[in-house]
């Protein structure tokens, strides 16, 4: 009876500790299948926002690469304009330059007129000084003045009474002595003044004529205005 009894309990032990082993398993793989869909699931996740934060990034680079374009375009227009900038105003100042509308220095010849008072007919004229102007601008003055009266391409020369105007202007009238300023190749100048029977000085003799060279003249720009009635610009 005793042994009935042993057996039984010996049985009953064997079948819980089968069902406890039977569940054990069971809650094993319930853990592990849980962990492999979490895992799954991260891995899914992350897939997705490294797909994501990829898209984004290509954007932004796209974004920035424009930029850099743009900019560098900018740059480029910039320099180019500034370049086209530089020229015009070198252009600009060139035109000032040739026009009489600037003050300018270099050096050259000053030449001085003054009537010949032993010789009635030895009074300075205004052919004297429109020749001496013609003969200057031979030998390549760059730039001339008339006892500082700038001479340029419409500059007129003539007598009125017993003075003498440069540039139609009452106030610009000038008298004896008259001081012919010239700036350009000193030895080109004076050459065409002085050489022997054909120079300036010998050629108008009833006059005293002072040629003198300078490396250092000052010539004072065109005081009057320049306006243009008939000249037009031609389209191309």
């Amino acid at each position: 009876m005793k042994k009935g009894k042993n057996t039984m309990i010996f049985t009953m032990a064997i079948v819980c500790f089968v069902f406890c082993m039977a569940m054990f398993m069971q809650f094993k793989v319930v853990e592990e299948t849980d962990i492999q869909n979490l895992e799954t699931m991260r891995e899914t996740e992350l897939r997705e926002q490294l797909a994501t934060w990829k898209e984004k990034y290509e954007d932004i680079n796209t974004q920035y690469e424009d930029t850099i374009a743009k900019r560098n375009e900018y740059i480029d227009k910039r320099e180019s304009n500034q370049e086209a900038s530089v020229v015009l105003d070198k252009e600009l100042e060139q035109a000032k330059i040739l026009s009489g509308q600037t003050n300018v220095k270099g050096q050259g010849v000053i030449v001085t007129l003054s009537d010949n008072e032993d010789n009635i007919a030895g009074t300075v004229t205004s052919t004297h000084l429109l020749t001496l102007v013609n003969e200057l601008r031979l030998a390549g003055a760059e730039a001339i003045s008339i006892n500082d009266q700038r001479v340029v391409n419409m500059t007129d020369i003539f007598a009125m009474e017993y003075i003498i105007l440069v540039n139609n202007d009452l106030n610009g009238r000038i008298t004896d002595p008259y001081v012919v300023k010239a700036i350009g190749n000193q030895k080109h100048l004076e050459s065409a003044l002085v050489t022997k029977k054909v120079g300036y000085v010998d050629q108008y003799s009833e006059i005293n004529v002072n040629v003198e060279t300078h490396n250092n003249i000052t010539i004072e720009k065109y005081k009057g205005t320049i306006n243009l009635k008939y000249l037009k610009i031609k389209e191309i």
